[in-house]
């Protein structure tokens, strides 16, 4: 329920949200563990809102100065932490050294045409890594331009490349079964995560975010809630980074899964902490196991088994093309998955379901016998 005269709300899983008016007819949502942690954010994003809007543009910072200013200021309220590390790294990579050392110090169309232009050509980059900071690029100046008149036409500028679709990795059905019962004999019972992966397509993250308490055993169902990360630490300079549980990659990303039966039978005989259902499925305790743990764990039972190195990722690939083969709509695919739309799952799998529709066409095969009448037809 909201508070009194104020957007703010706590949600159905347990985070508060905030929603603050920056224009006509468009919010700015907030997000944080406490009612109060919300409206200190708001009560912040609202002091930069209010001296972007009462002082006129006037560039008299350099354009580095700006755009480091953004990246300093009330951005890192609105993102999720793992997002701003990933703003944060191209623009202290990327972004900043160029515009420290351009020589106009003002932000015009010649100086981004320039940095466009040197991005592009890097030919140690790869398009999604140029498609990413110019993205971010474009962000922050509609962001620091946002009172400068005609500031579209600058804007405009920054066409973002367009990325070829290629075919994702997936382990053949012999490969995974050999990797599942590696899983399942393995010394270290943790690695029955790879198991469920392999049958509900969820990602690393959520894998490790995992409780017992999210396991309906009765319902035969997992709710998925929260994702857990690595990030750079921005408040403790002694420590680089930090282990942090946070929400998934989108709404979306919060979902229900319901499990296959010989799957529940799986986690009922092998349930490793029995006595806590609030601890991690995969550390026992209320500390979360750190994804890179589990990816050396990983790695380790890909070599064991004489397996082509994947990434982790492949895990969720091979669920969703093993679930096309299966003949589930791609709808269901994608609700499954957490996909924001079906479009997303339709442009992944593309090469999947271009199969997927030739055995549905050869299903008409049984429709029509060969007779005389039919032979007439032929040339």
């Amino acid at each position: 329920m909201a508070r009194r005269g104020e957007n703010i709300y706590k949600r159905k899983d347990g985070r508060w949200e905030g929603r603050l008016l920056i224009q006509k007819g468009k919010y700015q949502y907030i997000y944080a563990k406490s009612y109060k942690e919300v409206k200190e954010k708001m009560r912040s994003l609202q002091d930069v809102e209010k001296i972007s809007t009462e002082r006129p543009f006037q560039q008299t910072e350099s354009s580095a100065e700006l755009l480091e200013a953004w990246l300093e200021g009330g951005i890192s309220l609105q993102v999720k932490p793992s997002t701003y590390e990933s703003y944060y790294r191209c623009m202290h990579k990327h972004i900043l050294p160029f515009f420290y050392q351009d020589t106009d110090k003002v932000i015009t169309k010649e100086s981004v045409l320039r940095f466009i232009k040197v991005i592009r050509e890097d030919a140690s980059l790869a398009e999604s890594s140029k498609k990413k900071i110019l993205s971010i690029f474009k962000i922050s100046l509609k962001e620091i331009l946002k009172a400068v008149p005609n500031s579209a036409s600058i804007l405009e500028l920054i066409k973002l490349p367009k990325l070829e679709i290629k075919e994702v990795q997936v382990f053949s059905l012999k490969e995974e079964r050999l990797l599942e019962a590696a899983a399942f004999r393995y010394e270290d019972k943790r690695a029955l995560g790879i198991i469920l992966c392999f049958c509900t397509g969820i990602r690393l993250g959520e894998l490790c975010a995992l409780k017992w308490s999210d396991i309906d055993m009765d319902a035969g169902m997992m709710s998925i809630s929260k994702t857990v990360s690595r990030t750079k630490n921005f408040e403790d300079e002694k420590s680089l980074t930090k282990l942090l549980v946070g929400t998934p990659k989108s709404r979306n990303s919060m979902r229900k899964i319901p499990l296959p039966t010989f799957l529940i039978k799986l986690v009922e005989q092998n349930k490793l902490y029995p006595k806590n259902e609030n601890c991690y499925v995969l550390s026992g305790t209320d500390i979360p196991i750190d994804p890179r743990s589990f990816q050396k764990l990983y790695k380790k039972i890909l070599t064991d088994t004489g397996i082509q190195d994947r990434k982790f990722h492949a895990i969720r690939h091979t669920f969703a093309t093993r679930a096309l083969e299966l003949g589930v709509d791609i709808k269901t695919i994608s609700e499954i998955l957490g996909h924001s739309n079906v479009s997303i799952t339709l442009n992944i799998y593309a090469h999947s379901l271009i199969e997927h529709k030739k055995a549905a066409i050869e299903k008409f095969n049984s429709m029509h016998i060969e007779t005389d009448e039919f032979s007439k037809f032929a040339v």
